[in-house]
């Protein structure tokens, strides 16, 4: 059997766990622009995911992401030139900033959050609640065990 055609049958966790995220990400951004934000790409989530409602370093974005502080950074610019967010002084530390969404960043959270609300319910209709929520469990512990693996022996 062709490797192709095993991953169709029997696709691996990468497959199945890539197919999920570029489902999702597709509703929820074809979502979005019907909803007013046609600037948003998938990418930004790596930003407006993990982003507090009153503010968040770039670099705490940066290890919830799971991304590198360079590209965090290129996001960040990109979403402020948007004018989903803005850049303050850290009243904690005045070296630090603080990237804090704008009234359109705050909506457009907003709006993610309802989807994905949305999807979920869905879901826990088509699956069941018990079974979905048993799913969303066990996919949270492999994400897990997976970053403690690939963080090496001492985080294991």
């Amino acid at each position: 059997m062709r490797r192709s055609e095993r991953k169709r049958r029997d696709p691996d966790l990468g497959v199945l766990s890539s197919r999920l995220l570029f489902a999702v990400q597709e509703e929820l951004f074809d979502t979005l622009a019907q909803q007013g934000h046609a600037q948003l790409r998938p990418q930004h989530g790596a930003v407006l995911a993990y982003l507090d409602p009153d503010g968040s370093r770039a670099v705490d974005l940066a290890l919830r992401s799971g991304q590198h502080k360079q590209v965090v950074g290129k996001l960040i610019d990109e979403l402020e030139a948007l004018g989903y967010l803005e850049r303050h002084p850290d009243p904690a530390d005045r070296r630090a900033k603080l990237v804090v969404p704008t009234a359109r960043g705050l909506d457009q959270m907003s709006r993610s959050d309802a989807i994905l609300a949305a999807i979920d319910q869905r879901y826990a209709e088509a699956l069941g609640p018990d079974r979905y929520a048993e799913f969303k469990r066990t996919l949270a512990e492999v994400t897990e065990r997976q970053r403690a693996w690939r963080a090496g022996p001492g985080e294991r």
